[in-house]
Protein backbone atom coordinates (compact mmCIF):
# COMPACT_ATOMS: atom_id res chain seq x y z
CA UNK A 1 0.00 0.00 0.00
CA UNK A 2 2.60 2.48 0.91
CA UNK A 3 4.59 1.87 -2.35
CA UNK A 4 1.33 2.40 -4.33
CA UNK A 5 0.89 5.53 -2.64
CA UNK A 6 4.80 6.14 -3.58
CA UNK A 7 3.70 5.92 -7.04
CA UNK A 8 0.97 7.74 -7.16
CA UNK A 9 2.76 10.83 -5.81
CA UNK A 10 5.16 10.69 -8.26
CA UNK A 11 2.78 10.38 -10.74
CA UNK A 12 0.90 13.46 -9.46
CA UNK A 13 3.56 15.35 -8.91
CA UNK A 14 4.99 14.57 -13.32
CA UNK A 15 1.57 15.67 -14.31
CA UNK A 16 1.82 18.31 -12.01
CA UNK A 17 5.16 19.19 -13.71
CA UNK A 18 3.99 18.87 -17.18
CA UNK A 19 0.47 20.71 -16.64
CA UNK A 20 2.99 23.61 -15.75
CA UNK A 21 5.30 23.68 -18.78
CA UNK A 22 1.99 23.18 -21.14
CA UNK A 23 1.19 26.54 -19.21
CA UNK A 24 4.01 28.26 -19.85
CA UNK A 25 4.60 27.10 -23.08
CA UNK A 26 0.63 28.91 -24.08
CA UNK A 27 1.68 32.12 -22.55
CA UNK A 28 4.82 32.29 -24.51
CA UNK A 29 3.27 30.99 -27.75
CA UNK A 30 0.87 34.08 -26.76
CA UNK A 31 3.27 36.43 -26.01
CA UNK A 32 5.11 35.41 -29.41
CA UNK A 33 1.72 36.30 -31.32
CA UNK A 34 1.27 39.49 -29.34
CA UNK A 35 4.91 40.49 -30.24
CA UNK A 36 4.04 40.30 -34.27
CA UNK A 37 0.93 41.96 -33.63
CA UNK A 38 2.23 44.88 -31.81
CA UNK A 39 5.32 45.03 -34.10
CA UNK A 40 2.86 45.38 -37.22
CA UNK A 41 1.27 47.99 -35.87
CA UNK A 42 4.49 49.78 -34.88
CA UNK A 43 6.01 49.21 -38.15
CA UNK A 44 6.14 52.88 -39.27
CA UNK A 45 7.45 54.50 -35.61
CA UNK A 46 10.70 55.41 -36.57
CA UNK A 47 12.15 55.17 -33.00
CA UNK A 48 10.70 51.36 -32.57
CA UNK A 49 11.44 48.25 -34.13
CA UNK A 50 10.56 44.34 -33.20
CA UNK A 51 13.55 43.50 -30.92
CA UNK A 52 12.69 46.82 -28.64
CA UNK A 53 9.13 45.72 -29.35
CA UNK A 54 9.78 42.55 -28.17
CA UNK A 55 12.06 43.39 -24.77
CA UNK A 56 9.35 45.91 -23.86
CA UNK A 57 6.75 43.02 -23.74
CA UNK A 58 8.84 40.88 -21.94
CA UNK A 59 9.91 43.50 -19.25
CA UNK A 60 6.02 44.19 -18.92
CA UNK A 61 5.50 40.25 -18.66
CA UNK A 62 8.27 39.62 -16.19
CA UNK A 63 6.63 42.56 -13.79
CA UNK A 64 3.33 40.54 -14.41
CA UNK A 65 5.13 37.46 -12.84
CA UNK A 66 6.84 39.27 -10.42
CA UNK A 67 3.12 40.72 -8.92
CA UNK A 68 1.42 36.96 -9.42
CA UNK A 69 4.07 35.30 -7.70
CA UNK A 70 4.75 37.79 -5.24
CA UNK A 71 8.33 38.80 -6.36
CA UNK A 72 9.30 34.73 -6.80
CA UNK A 73 9.78 34.41 -10.37
CA UNK A 74 9.76 36.54 -13.61
CA UNK A 75 9.83 34.09 -16.51
CA UNK A 76 8.16 31.39 -17.59
CA UNK A 77 10.95 29.61 -18.58
CA UNK A 78 14.60 28.81 -17.38
CA UNK A 79 17.28 30.21 -20.10
CA UNK A 80 19.78 28.11 -21.14
CA UNK A 81 22.45 29.03 -23.16
CA UNK A 82 22.35 25.42 -25.16
CA UNK A 83 18.57 25.83 -26.18
CA UNK A 84 20.46 29.47 -27.62
CA UNK A 85 23.21 27.54 -29.31
CA UNK A 86 21.47 24.46 -30.76
CA UNK A 87 17.85 25.44 -31.38
CA UNK A 88 17.74 29.61 -31.78
CA UNK A 89 21.22 30.83 -33.03
CA UNK A 90 21.53 28.62 -36.20
CA UNK A 91 18.20 29.54 -38.40
CA UNK A 92 19.31 33.20 -37.68
CA UNK A 93 23.11 32.85 -38.89
CA UNK A 94 21.82 30.69 -41.85
CA UNK A 95 18.78 33.17 -43.21
CA UNK A 96 21.46 35.76 -43.10
CA UNK A 97 23.48 33.99 -45.23
CA UNK A 98 20.98 32.98 -47.38
CA UNK A 99 19.74 36.11 -47.77
CA UNK A 100 22.85 38.83 -47.84
CA UNK A 101 23.98 40.44 -50.90
CA UNK A 102 27.01 38.45 -52.26
CA UNK A 103 28.31 40.87 -54.08
CA UNK A 104 28.34 43.34 -51.97
CA UNK A 105 29.77 40.81 -48.92
CA UNK A 106 32.68 39.70 -50.76
CA UNK A 107 33.00 42.87 -52.43
CA UNK A 108 34.33 44.17 -49.08
CA UNK A 109 35.10 40.54 -47.72
CA UNK A 110 38.69 42.22 -46.00
CA UNK A 111 37.52 45.18 -45.13
CA UNK A 112 34.46 42.56 -43.12
CA UNK A 113 37.05 40.10 -42.10
CA UNK A 114 39.49 43.05 -40.54
CA UNK A 115 36.30 44.10 -38.39
CA UNK A 116 34.91 40.88 -37.25
CA UNK A 117 38.21 39.11 -36.49
CA UNK A 118 40.91 41.71 -35.78
CA UNK A 119 38.41 43.98 -34.25
CA UNK A 120 37.33 41.71 -32.21
CA UNK A 121 40.47 40.66 -30.26
CA UNK A 122 41.25 44.56 -30.15
CA UNK A 123 37.69 45.21 -28.25
CA UNK A 124 38.70 42.11 -26.14
CA UNK A 125 42.36 43.45 -25.17
CA UNK A 126 40.88 46.94 -24.15
CA UNK A 127 37.93 45.18 -22.37
CA UNK A 128 39.87 42.89 -20.41
CA UNK A 129 42.48 45.24 -19.46
CA UNK A 130 39.86 48.10 -18.55
CA UNK A 131 38.10 45.49 -16.07
CA UNK A 132 41.59 44.34 -14.68
CA UNK A 133 42.48 48.06 -13.78
CA UNK A 134 38.90 49.43 -12.60
CA UNK A 135 37.01 45.94 -11.29
CA UNK A 136 40.04 45.62 -8.39
CA UNK A 137 39.21 48.84 -7.10
CA UNK A 138 35.51 47.79 -6.84
CA UNK A 139 34.76 45.45 -3.75
CA UNK A 140 32.80 42.88 -6.68
CA UNK A 141 34.71 39.30 -5.70
CA UNK A 142 37.43 37.35 -6.57
CA UNK A 143 38.40 37.28 -10.74
CA UNK A 144 41.23 35.70 -12.02
CA UNK A 145 43.41 36.62 -15.36
CA UNK A 146 40.86 33.85 -17.05
CA UNK A 147 37.68 35.67 -15.88
CA UNK A 148 38.92 39.07 -16.74
CA UNK A 149 39.66 37.41 -20.35
CA UNK A 150 36.25 35.95 -20.49
CA UNK A 151 34.16 39.25 -19.95
CA UNK A 152 36.51 40.76 -22.44
CA UNK A 153 35.07 38.12 -25.02
CA UNK A 154 31.64 38.23 -23.63
CA UNK A 155 31.34 41.92 -24.11
CA UNK A 156 33.13 42.05 -27.58
CA UNK A 157 30.28 40.34 -29.04
CA UNK A 158 28.00 42.33 -31.09
CA UNK A 159 24.36 41.68 -31.63
CA UNK A 160 24.23 40.89 -35.06
CA UNK A 161 20.15 39.71 -34.69
CA UNK A 162 19.17 43.42 -33.38
CA UNK A 163 22.00 44.90 -35.66
CA UNK A 164 19.85 42.81 -39.01
CA UNK A 165 16.59 44.83 -37.99
CA UNK A 166 17.75 48.00 -37.24
CA UNK A 167 19.79 48.86 -41.02
CA UNK A 168 18.18 47.56 -44.37
CA UNK A 169 20.78 45.98 -47.08
CA UNK A 170 18.31 47.04 -49.74
CA UNK A 171 18.56 50.95 -48.07
CA UNK A 172 21.97 51.08 -46.97
CA UNK A 173 23.83 48.03 -48.91
CA UNK A 174 27.70 49.22 -47.92
CA UNK A 175 27.13 49.69 -44.64
CA UNK A 176 24.67 46.75 -44.29
CA UNK A 177 27.55 44.29 -45.55
CA UNK A 178 29.82 45.54 -43.32
CA UNK A 179 28.06 45.65 -40.16
CA UNK A 180 26.35 42.61 -40.81
CA UNK A 181 29.20 40.48 -42.15
CA UNK A 182 31.65 42.57 -39.02
CA UNK A 183 28.30 40.70 -36.72
CA UNK A 184 28.76 37.47 -37.71
CA UNK A 185 32.41 37.12 -37.68
CA UNK A 186 32.25 39.15 -34.55
CA UNK A 187 30.22 36.51 -32.84
CA UNK A 188 31.96 33.44 -34.14
CA UNK A 189 35.19 35.36 -33.27
CA UNK A 190 34.30 36.15 -29.73
CA UNK A 191 32.79 31.79 -28.76
CA UNK A 192 35.87 31.05 -29.96
CA UNK A 193 38.03 33.38 -28.00
CA UNK A 194 35.61 32.91 -25.04
CA UNK A 195 35.72 28.82 -25.81
CA UNK A 196 39.96 29.47 -26.09
CA UNK A 197 40.00 31.01 -22.64
CA UNK A 198 38.17 28.63 -20.88
CA UNK A 199 40.20 25.76 -21.99
CA UNK A 200 43.40 27.45 -22.09
CA UNK A 201 46.01 27.07 -19.15
CA UNK A 202 46.74 30.76 -18.57
CA UNK A 203 49.65 29.74 -15.44
CA UNK A 204 52.15 29.02 -18.17
CA UNK A 205 52.07 31.82 -21.15
CA UNK A 206 54.89 31.99 -23.19
CA UNK A 207 55.63 32.50 -27.09
CA UNK A 208 55.02 28.80 -27.79
CA UNK A 209 51.23 29.27 -26.00
CA UNK A 210 51.00 32.12 -27.40
CA UNK A 211 51.56 30.81 -31.18
CA UNK A 212 49.63 27.84 -30.71
CA UNK A 213 46.40 29.83 -29.55
CA UNK A 214 46.95 31.87 -33.15
CA UNK A 215 47.51 28.39 -34.61
CA UNK A 216 44.31 27.14 -33.37
CA UNK A 217 42.29 29.99 -33.61
CA UNK A 218 43.08 30.51 -37.78
CA UNK A 219 42.70 26.61 -37.72
CA UNK A 220 38.85 26.50 -36.11
CA UNK A 221 38.14 29.25 -38.53
CA UNK A 222 39.60 27.76 -41.96
CA UNK A 223 38.41 24.05 -41.12
CA UNK A 224 34.97 25.87 -39.91
CA UNK A 225 34.15 28.02 -43.70
CA UNK A 226 35.41 25.26 -45.58
CA UNK A 227 32.16 22.95 -43.98
CA UNK A 228 30.36 25.03 -44.54
CA UNK A 229 31.39 25.23 -48.28
CA UNK A 230 31.08 21.30 -48.43
CA UNK A 231 27.85 21.14 -46.92
CA UNK A 232 25.98 23.33 -49.24
CA UNK A 233 28.01 21.76 -52.23
CA UNK A 234 27.04 18.72 -51.40
CA UNK A 235 23.28 19.35 -50.91
CA UNK A 236 23.39 21.67 -54.85
CA UNK A 237 24.77 18.60 -56.40
CA UNK A 238 22.83 16.28 -54.68
CA UNK A 239 19.22 17.78 -55.51
CA UNK A 240 20.67 18.88 -58.78
CA UNK A 241 21.81 15.19 -59.68
CA UNK A 242 18.76 13.39 -57.85
CA UNK A 243 16.11 15.91 -58.89
CA UNK A 244 13.69 15.25 -56.09
CA UNK A 245 11.18 18.10 -57.35
CA UNK A 246 10.05 15.82 -59.85
CA UNK A 247 7.99 13.15 -57.69
CA UNK A 248 7.79 15.97 -54.53
CA UNK A 249 9.01 19.23 -53.59
CA UNK A 250 8.51 18.14 -49.88
CA UNK A 251 11.95 15.90 -50.05
CA UNK A 252 13.84 18.63 -51.58
CA UNK A 253 12.62 21.63 -49.20
CA UNK A 254 13.45 19.09 -46.34
CA UNK A 255 16.36 18.35 -47.46
CA UNK A 256 17.83 21.66 -47.99
CA UNK A 257 16.08 22.44 -44.41
CA UNK A 258 17.70 19.22 -42.83
CA UNK A 259 21.65 20.01 -44.34
CA UNK A 260 21.29 23.67 -43.31
CA UNK A 261 21.14 22.26 -39.54
CA UNK A 262 23.18 19.25 -40.07
CA UNK A 263 26.30 21.79 -41.23
CA UNK A 264 25.99 23.31 -37.81
CA UNK A 265 25.75 20.22 -35.94
CA UNK A 266 28.80 18.90 -37.45
CA UNK A 267 30.69 22.00 -36.69
CA UNK A 268 29.51 21.90 -32.79
CA UNK A 269 30.20 18.19 -32.81
CA UNK A 270 33.95 18.29 -34.29
CA UNK A 271 34.44 21.75 -31.66
CA UNK A 272 34.15 24.49 -34.59
CA UNK A 273 32.71 27.45 -35.06
CA UNK A 274 28.66 26.44 -35.71
CA UNK A 275 28.39 30.65 -36.33
CA UNK A 276 31.07 30.44 -39.65
CA UNK A 277 30.03 27.36 -40.40
CA UNK A 278 26.14 27.72 -40.89
CA UNK A 279 26.52 31.08 -42.65
CA UNK A 280 28.90 29.61 -45.23
CA UNK A 281 26.25 27.12 -45.60
CA UNK A 282 23.85 30.04 -46.57
CA UNK A 283 25.95 31.27 -49.22
CA UNK A 284 26.78 28.71 -51.10
CA UNK A 285 22.62 26.96 -50.65
CA UNK A 286 21.76 30.66 -51.95
CA UNK A 287 23.90 30.82 -54.50
CA UNK A 288 24.05 26.97 -55.83
CA UNK A 289 21.00 24.89 -53.99
CA UNK A 290 18.19 27.04 -54.19
CA UNK A 291 18.44 27.46 -57.55
CA UNK A 292 18.48 23.84 -58.22
CA UNK A 293 15.54 23.48 -56.68
CA UNK A 294 11.54 23.93 -58.35
CA UNK A 295 10.25 27.23 -58.44
CA UNK A 296 7.87 26.46 -55.74
CA UNK A 297 10.40 25.24 -53.58
CA UNK A 298 12.03 28.45 -53.79
CA UNK A 299 9.29 30.41 -52.94
CA UNK A 300 9.03 28.25 -49.80
CA UNK A 301 12.54 27.93 -48.65
CA UNK A 302 13.11 31.56 -48.98
CA UNK A 303 9.67 32.14 -46.46
CA UNK A 304 10.61 29.28 -43.97
CA UNK A 305 13.95 30.34 -43.24
CA UNK A 306 13.23 33.71 -42.80
CA UNK A 307 9.62 32.68 -40.87
CA UNK A 308 12.36 30.80 -38.66
CA UNK A 309 14.99 33.63 -38.31
CA UNK A 310 12.34 36.20 -37.60
CA UNK A 311 10.62 33.49 -34.62
CA UNK A 312 14.23 32.92 -33.39
CA UNK A 313 15.01 36.37 -33.14
CA UNK A 314 11.29 37.34 -31.33
CA UNK A 315 12.15 34.59 -28.70
CA UNK A 316 15.50 35.63 -27.81
CA UNK A 317 14.67 39.65 -27.08
CA UNK A 318 11.18 38.52 -25.27
CA UNK A 319 13.00 35.84 -23.30
CA UNK A 320 15.91 38.69 -22.14
CA UNK A 321 13.10 41.03 -21.31
CA UNK A 322 11.25 39.00 -18.59
CA UNK A 323 14.67 37.56 -17.45
CA UNK A 324 16.44 40.90 -16.81
CA UNK A 325 13.66 40.78 -13.88
CA UNK A 326 14.78 37.78 -12.44
CA UNK A 327 14.31 38.89 -8.35
CA UNK A 328 17.33 35.81 -7.70
CA UNK A 329 19.94 37.75 -9.15
CA UNK A 330 18.95 41.08 -8.02
CA UNK A 331 19.00 39.75 -4.36
CA UNK A 332 22.46 39.25 -4.43
CA UNK A 333 23.44 43.28 -5.12
CA UNK A 334 20.61 44.99 -3.67
CA UNK A 335 22.63 45.52 -0.85
CA UNK A 336 24.98 47.34 -2.84
CA UNK A 337 23.24 48.75 -6.01
CA UNK A 338 25.50 51.57 -6.53
CA UNK A 339 28.36 48.56 -7.08
CA UNK A 340 26.18 47.28 -9.89
CA UNK A 341 25.52 50.53 -11.68
CA UNK A 342 29.12 51.48 -11.53
CA UNK A 343 30.44 47.90 -12.84
CA UNK A 344 27.59 48.54 -15.85
CA UNK A 345 29.07 52.12 -16.55
CA UNK A 346 32.14 50.74 -17.03
CA UNK A 347 31.51 47.86 -18.86
CA UNK A 348 29.25 50.33 -20.81
CA UNK A 349 32.37 53.01 -21.37
CA UNK A 350 34.81 50.18 -22.08
CA UNK A 351 32.48 48.86 -25.07
CA UNK A 352 32.68 52.14 -26.50
CA UNK A 353 35.81 52.69 -26.04
CA UNK A 354 36.56 49.16 -27.41
CA UNK A 355 34.90 49.80 -30.98
CA UNK A 356 36.28 53.08 -31.72
CA UNK A 357 39.33 51.75 -31.23
CA UNK A 358 39.38 49.66 -34.63
CA UNK A 359 36.45 50.89 -36.33
CA UNK A 360 38.21 54.22 -37.20
CA UNK A 361 41.88 52.62 -37.82
CA UNK A 362 40.80 49.87 -39.65
CA UNK A 363 38.70 51.81 -41.99
CA UNK A 364 41.25 54.32 -42.72
CA UNK A 365 42.76 51.32 -43.85
CA UNK A 366 40.82 50.50 -45.68
CA UNK A 367 40.15 53.52 -47.82
CA UNK A 368 44.01 53.34 -47.94
CA UNK A 369 43.40 50.42 -50.41
CA UNK A 370 40.25 51.51 -52.04
CA UNK A 371 40.44 53.52 -55.75
CA UNK A 372 37.37 54.55 -56.14
CA UNK A 373 36.63 57.05 -53.80
CA UNK A 374 32.67 55.31 -54.05
CA UNK A 375 34.20 52.03 -52.51
CA UNK A 376 35.84 53.95 -49.25
CA UNK A 377 34.15 54.52 -45.94
CA UNK A 378 33.66 57.90 -45.38
CA UNK A 379 33.35 59.28 -41.85
CA UNK A 380 29.81 59.62 -41.47
CA UNK A 381 29.66 55.86 -42.17
CA UNK A 382 32.28 54.96 -39.95
CA UNK A 383 30.00 56.55 -37.19
CA UNK A 384 27.18 54.41 -38.06
CA UNK A 385 29.55 51.47 -37.92
CA UNK A 386 30.68 52.54 -34.25
CA UNK A 387 27.14 53.49 -33.72
CA UNK A 388 25.70 49.97 -34.96
CA UNK A 389 27.80 47.35 -33.56
CA UNK A 390 27.11 48.85 -29.83
CA UNK A 391 23.98 47.44 -29.15
CA UNK A 392 25.11 43.52 -27.17
CA UNK A 393 22.42 41.27 -26.61
CA UNK A 394 21.97 37.43 -26.75
CA UNK A 395 25.15 35.95 -27.43
CA UNK A 396 26.40 38.05 -24.57
CA UNK A 397 23.64 37.10 -22.32
CA UNK A 398 24.70 33.53 -23.26
CA UNK A 399 28.09 33.35 -22.89
CA UNK A 400 27.48 34.81 -19.25
CA UNK A 401 25.75 32.23 -18.29
CA UNK A 402 28.14 30.21 -19.51
CA UNK A 403 30.62 31.52 -17.76
CA UNK A 404 28.83 32.80 -14.44
CA UNK A 405 26.08 30.15 -13.88
CA UNK A 406 25.60 26.77 -13.16
CA UNK A 407 22.26 25.37 -14.90
CA UNK A 408 20.78 29.29 -14.82
CA UNK A 409 21.71 30.06 -11.32
CA UNK A 410 24.41 31.92 -8.91
CA UNK A 411 25.34 31.46 -5.45
CA UNK A 412 28.17 34.21 -5.85
CA UNK A 413 28.25 37.88 -5.63
CA UNK A 414 30.60 38.43 -8.29
CA UNK A 415 28.84 36.52 -10.26
CA UNK A 416 25.84 37.73 -9.84
CA UNK A 417 27.10 41.28 -10.34
CA UNK A 418 28.82 40.22 -13.94
CA UNK A 419 24.78 38.78 -14.81
CA UNK A 420 23.34 41.74 -13.73
CA UNK A 421 25.69 43.79 -15.45
CA UNK A 422 25.53 42.12 -18.50
CA UNK A 423 21.82 42.09 -18.75
CA UNK A 424 21.97 45.89 -18.17
CA UNK A 425 24.31 46.43 -20.67
CA UNK A 426 22.42 44.50 -22.97
CA UNK A 427 18.96 46.26 -22.36
CA UNK A 428 20.49 49.95 -22.21
CA UNK A 429 22.50 49.62 -25.27
CA UNK A 430 19.35 47.83 -27.08
CA UNK A 431 16.96 50.08 -26.02
CA UNK A 432 19.07 53.54 -26.42
CA UNK A 433 21.26 52.82 -29.24
CA UNK A 434 18.14 50.31 -31.32
CA UNK A 435 16.18 53.37 -31.19
CA UNK A 436 18.46 55.94 -31.99
CA UNK A 437 20.35 54.10 -35.29
CA UNK A 438 17.35 54.71 -37.64
CA UNK A 439 16.83 58.38 -36.87
CA UNK A 440 21.36 58.55 -37.09
CA UNK A 441 21.30 57.00 -40.80
CA UNK A 442 18.31 59.18 -41.56
CA UNK A 443 20.44 62.31 -40.28
CA UNK A 444 23.72 60.65 -42.07
CA UNK A 445 23.02 59.82 -44.94
CA UNK A 446 19.77 61.27 -46.13
CA UNK A 447 19.87 60.41 -49.88
CA UNK A 448 21.29 57.08 -49.24
CA UNK A 449 17.95 55.06 -50.43
CA UNK A 450 17.94 56.79 -53.25
CA UNK A 451 21.61 55.83 -54.80
CA UNK A 452 21.11 51.52 -54.22
CA UNK A 453 19.02 50.57 -56.77
CA UNK A 454 21.97 49.96 -59.16
CA UNK A 455 23.46 47.39 -56.30
CA UNK A 456 20.71 44.84 -56.36
CA UNK A 457 22.29 41.17 -56.47
CA UNK A 458 20.14 38.90 -58.63
CA UNK A 459 21.94 36.00 -57.62
CA UNK A 460 20.37 36.24 -54.00
CA UNK A 461 17.03 35.01 -52.79
CA UNK A 462 15.40 38.34 -52.31
CA UNK A 463 13.75 39.19 -48.97
CA UNK A 464 9.74 38.18 -48.22
CA UNK A 465 9.62 42.10 -48.45
CA UNK A 466 10.31 42.01 -52.62
CA UNK A 467 8.03 41.09 -55.10
CA UNK A 468 8.85 36.98 -55.75
CA UNK A 469 11.11 36.73 -59.04
CA UNK A 470 11.66 33.28 -60.55
CA UNK A 471 15.32 33.25 -62.12
CA UNK A 472 14.04 34.35 -65.95
CA UNK A 473 12.07 37.13 -64.59
CA UNK A 474 15.48 38.07 -62.91
CA UNK A 475 17.70 37.83 -65.50
CA UNK A 476 15.34 40.31 -67.27
CA UNK A 477 16.13 43.00 -65.51
CA UNK A 478 19.89 42.54 -66.04
CA UNK A 479 22.19 44.69 -68.40
CA UNK A 480 22.49 43.73 -72.51
CA UNK A 481 26.15 41.68 -71.84
CA UNK A 482 26.39 41.83 -68.01
CA UNK A 483 29.12 39.61 -66.61
CA UNK A 484 30.62 38.94 -69.91
CA UNK A 485 30.68 41.80 -72.48
CA UNK A 486 30.95 44.66 -70.74
CA UNK A 487 30.16 47.63 -73.79
CA UNK A 488 32.56 50.19 -74.13
CA UNK A 489 31.84 53.57 -72.40
CA UNK A 490 30.45 55.88 -74.00
CA UNK A 491 29.41 58.07 -71.44
CA UNK A 492 30.33 59.52 -67.94
CA UNK A 493 27.64 57.32 -66.33
CA UNK A 494 28.58 54.16 -68.60
CA UNK A 495 32.33 55.02 -67.35
CA UNK A 496 31.08 55.02 -63.98
CA UNK A 497 29.01 51.92 -64.26
CA UNK A 498 31.76 49.70 -65.43
CA UNK A 499 32.90 46.69 -63.51
CA UNK A 500 36.41 47.19 -62.36
CA UNK A 501 38.36 43.85 -62.51
CA UNK A 502 37.79 42.79 -58.83
CA UNK A 503 38.46 39.18 -57.12
CA UNK A 504 34.71 38.90 -58.09
CA UNK A 505 35.30 39.15 -61.57
CA UNK A 506 37.66 36.67 -61.44
CA UNK A 507 35.68 34.49 -58.90
CA UNK A 508 32.42 34.78 -61.69
CA UNK A 509 34.67 33.37 -64.34
CA UNK A 510 35.84 30.19 -62.40
CA UNK A 511 32.19 30.00 -61.65
CA UNK A 512 30.42 29.98 -64.59
CA UNK A 513 33.29 27.17 -65.73
CA UNK A 514 33.76 25.16 -63.43
CA UNK A 515 31.48 25.82 -60.44
CA UNK A 516 27.96 25.94 -62.20
CA UNK A 517 28.18 22.82 -64.44
CA UNK A 518 28.93 20.16 -61.93
CA UNK A 519 27.01 22.23 -58.58
CA UNK A 520 24.13 23.52 -60.74
CA UNK A 521 23.37 27.21 -59.53
CA UNK A 522 21.17 30.42 -61.69
CA UNK A 523 20.47 29.27 -65.50
CA UNK A 524 19.59 25.76 -64.34
CA UNK A 525 16.25 25.56 -64.48
CA UNK A 526 14.34 22.06 -63.41
CA UNK A 527 12.25 20.74 -65.65
CA UNK A 528 9.07 19.41 -63.72
CA UNK A 529 5.90 17.66 -66.42
CA UNK A 530 3.10 19.95 -66.48
CA UNK A 531 5.33 22.85 -64.51
CA UNK A 532 4.46 26.68 -65.75
CA UNK A 533 8.23 26.17 -67.60
CA UNK A 534 6.90 22.98 -69.64
CA UNK A 535 3.74 25.28 -70.73
CA UNK A 536 5.65 28.06 -71.48
CA UNK A 537 7.82 26.36 -73.48
CA UNK A 538 5.26 24.92 -75.31
CA UNK A 539 3.43 27.94 -76.04
CA UNK A 540 6.54 28.90 -77.62
CA UNK A 541 6.68 26.55 -79.72
CA UNK A 542 3.35 26.71 -81.24
CA UNK A 543 3.07 28.55 -84.84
Amino acid sequence: MTLFASVTSKLLSVSTSDHASVVSLNLFVALLCACIVIGHLLEENRWMNESITALLIGLCTGVVILLISRGKNSHLLVFSEDLFFIYLLPPIIFNAGFQVKKKQFFRNFVTIMAFGAIGTVVSCTIISLGAIQFFKKLDIGTFDLGDFLAIGAIFAATDSVCTLQVLNQDETPLLYSLVFGEGVVNDATSVVLFNAIQSFDLTHLNHEAAFKFLGNFFYLFILSTFLGVATGLISAYVIKKLYFGRHSTDREVALMMLMAYLSYMLAELFTLSGILTVFFCGIVMSHYTWHNVTESSRITTKHAFATLSFLAETFIFLYVGMDALDIEKWRFVSDSPGTSVAVSSILMGLVMLGRAAFVFPLSFLSNLSKKNQSEKIDIKQQVVIWWAGLMRGAVSMALAYNKFTRSGHTELRGNAIMITSTITVCLFSTMVFGMLTKPLIRYLMPHQKATTSMLSDDNTPKSIQIPLLDGEQQDSFELPGSHHDVPRPDSLRGFLMRPTRTVHHYWRQFDDAFMRPVFGGRGFVPFVPGSPTERSTHDLSKP
